[in-house]
């Protein structure tokens, strides 16, 4: 793709797309992109997703991170792209806060991407750091 006018209208594809995926409906995550088309991801606490000492486990982070930086990454392609690498920092509890995870493009290459992602809680805090590849895909999307 090389319109940001392609990109938008892949942006408002891929906020569809999530829109009726299980697990948003199961998490309560909600996508939108800003006006740099990096994934926003929002969720709000779910008591659901508490590990026995009663925050919001790692693992459902680590979620946040990789559709933040998925999402990011998949504007920029035509075709599917696949997490390769996921790497996250879970830097203090959430508090039990709803929180919010970005994605920012590090490189879109031709076989490869690469993203930073980050959690915040809803007072602003830090919660989660993180970093992944993507494979590009020959699988058209659609």
């Amino acid at each position: 793709m090389t319109g940001v006018a392609d990109r938008r209208a892949r942006a408002e594809a891929l906020v569809r797309l999530f829109a009726g995926a299980p697990l948003q409906r199961t998490t309560g995550m909600v996508l939108s992109y800003d006006a740099e088309l990096r994934a926003v991801f929002d969720m709000p606490h779910n008591p659901a997703f508490e590990h026995a000492l009663g925050d919001t486990h790692g693992g459902v982070i680590a979620t946040l991170l990789d559709n933040a930086g998925w999402f990011t990454a998949a504007v920029k392609y035509d075709t599917w792209i696949a997490t390769t690498d996921l790497h996250v920092r879970l830097l203090e509890p959430s508090r039990k806060e709803a929180l919010r995870a970005t994605g920012r493009l590090v490189r879109a290459g031709s076989s490869q991407a690469v993203c930073d992602m980050e959690v915040r809680s809803a007072s602003g805090r830090l919660v989660a750091t993180g970093t992944a590849a993507f494979t590009v895909t020959s699988v058209p999307c659609g």
